[in-house]
């Protein structure tokens, strides 16, 4: 995989109190310009590995490491940590709390005591990015849930994160939503940000990411997306299934029409196109 290594966990170890262990002796990397998907079954460390890469929960043993160095769980440790890790969690009522958009959107940049005119070009940026400029005076109680899902992700792009992880941000969404929020995400990537997306979708993953890390009983296992997805035994063991596009592949390779190492549709829209063209 390319890309410089931004954001690591070192050999870490956690688990809950009273509980077995999540993780023992994970070594995990988050890469610069690599869109990351993270899949697996409920219950197999998702959340938990998001948090521990954003600093909300700490390894009971190794270290989180962000270009090498090892972050400081102190204020002005965890403070740094969030200029350049940013985790947008699966509900967004978890997340927003102020009266309307643009308040909430203020929160962070505010937080790191930024001058005015700084808070409000941050605000201003996020809401644009997120195509939602409109709503910046909406009280966020009226808000859609497509709306309020956008104004929590905005809300973490404000602070300008290289570094930006979403707990299954299409749940919920309609299928035009779903379209929106990608195509708003693949414009955060041309950006800069590094994406990193926890999700159950396996077509979604196949479509959108680089690079899939797929949890396990046994550990974690990441590459590149199509090589990831087609293992078989792996995706059984993450309660996953083979994508739609890489079942596709297989039969149409069966029956002469694909040729070895050509990765084939990954969507029905793309198997449409490649007919038409013949």
């Amino acid at each position: 995989m390319s890309g410089s290594v931004l954001v690591a966990l070192r050999g870490a170890s956690f688990a809950y109190a009273d509980g077995p262990p999540v993780f023992s002796g994970l070594d995990f990397e988050v890469r610069e310009g690599r869109a990351l998907a993270l899949l697996g079954r409920n219950g197999s460390g998702k959340t938990t590995l998001m948090r521990l890469l954003s600093g909300g929960l700490r390894p009971r043993k190794g270290e989180l490491t962000v270009e090498g160095r090892a972050v400081r769980y102190d204020r002005k440790g965890l403070t740094a940590l969030r200029t350049t890790v940013q985790l947008v969690v699966q509900d967004p009522d978890d997340q927003l709390f102020a009266a309307s958009v643009g308040q909430d959107v203020s929160f962070g940049p505010l937080n790191l005591g930024l001058p005015d005119p700084e808070v409000r070009a941050r605000v201003a940026e996020s809401l644009a990015a997120l195509d939602i400029t409109a709503l910046a005076d909406r009280p966020t109680h009226l808000l859609s849930y497509g709306q309020r899902k956008r104004t929590a992700i905005a809300g973490a792009v404000a602070m300008r994160p290289r570094v930006l992880i979403l707990d299954e941000p299409t749940a919920g969404l309609d299928p035009d939503g779903q379209e929106r929020l990608l195509a708003t995400l693949d414009g955060l990537r041309r950006n800069g940000t590094t994406v990193v997306m926890a999700t159950h979708d396996v077509d979604l993953a196949l479509r959108w990411a680089d690079d899939a890390a797929l949890l396990t009983p046994s550990g974690v296992s990441t590459g590149p997306v199509a090589g990831m997805l087609a293992r078989t035994e792996l995706l059984a063991a993450a309660g996953l299934r083979l994508p739609w596009g890489l079942t596709v592949a297989r039969l149409l390779r069966s029956h002469g029409l694909l040729a070895d190492g050509d990765p084939g549709p990954r969507t029905p829209e793309e198997l449409a196109a490649a007919l038409a063209d013949g």
